[in-house]
């Protein structure tokens, strides 16, 4: 009778492949046996019960360069060093739920990118009138503010949230993203810009709309990139943009002109 295992058998046992044996062989963390006279290699029980170790801690997350020294190890230093992968696992596991968390948020569409509060006024939007181009064109600009002024985004949020309760401030930015839609030479541009600019300049509240997305830093162009994304040089938009800047510069406001940096 023929005593041990053969190496499938082994593997089989314990729960892993072959290849897995080897590779355990290689590493040094089970020992090879002696092969029988009859050429083969034959796994006693305590090569199973070092395999079944072995593969239990591989598989609770112990790289293996450190399950040797581990089996190895005294009752204090073991102890300890599974410790120190229960730390690791717990910090994969949040890293992999954040992960997981930001999936639902990409498949519930806006959360991905925006926080609740942004998507909140979003959501808002198609109550006051807006369309669901208009309602995407501000979602860009959303996105765009949060990435480049991210430290001055809970404070626009504030301002705009407010001022949506304003039923004229409404008015006017539906009539700016409808003149997308406008020839560039429309003379309805300069009135509402006009219109904008005094609206604004007679409640200051809303100027912060307008200059709270200046960054500390390359504060020009940035500002300049959320204002005018989606606009085409020459489009009604840029026209009316450039329009309402100059007017709000001209009575003082504070907003980067065409050619800062």
């Amino acid at each position: 009778m023929m005593n041990g295992v053969t190496i499938g058998q082994a593997a089989a046992f314990a729960g892993v492949t072959i290849k897995t044996v080897r590779h355990y062989h290689k590493h040094g963390l089970v020992e090879e046996p002696e092969r029988d006279t009859s050429g083969y290699r034959r796994y006693g029980s305590a090569e199973l019960l070092r395999l079944v170790q072995v593969r239990t801690l591989a598989g609770a997350g112990v790289p293996l360069a450190d399950i040797g020294p581990l089996l190895d190890a005294d009752a204090a230093l073991f102890a300890a060093a599974l410790a120190d992968v229960e730390r690791n696992l717990t910090e994969r596991i949040e890293e992999l739920i954040a992960r997981r968390d930001t999936l639902h948020r990409i498949a519930d569409g806006d959360r991905a990118l925006l926080p609740d509060r942004a998507v909140g006024l979003l959501d808002r939007m198609p109550g006051l009138g807006f369309s669901p181009d208009e309602v995407a064109t501000s979602r860009e600009g959303l996105v765009l503010a949060k990435a480049l002024v991210p430290e001055g985004f809970d404070d626009y949020l504030t301002h705009v949230e407010h001022a949506v309760e304003d039923a004229r401030f409404v008015d006017l930015n539906k009539r700016a993203l409808e003149a997308a839609d406008w020839e560039p030479d429309d003379p309805r541009i300069a009135e509402l810009a006009t219109d904008m600019a005094d609206h604004y300049l007679a409640n200051p509240a809303l100027l912060k709309i307008v200059t709270g997305l200046q960054a500390r830093t390359e504060a020009a162009t940035r500002y300049k990139l959320i204002a005018h994304h989606g606009e085409e040089q020459a489009s009604a938009s840029a026209r009316l943009s450039a329009l309402f800047a100059t007017k709000l510069r001209s009575a003082g406001v504070d907003i980067p002109g065409p050619n800062s940096h």
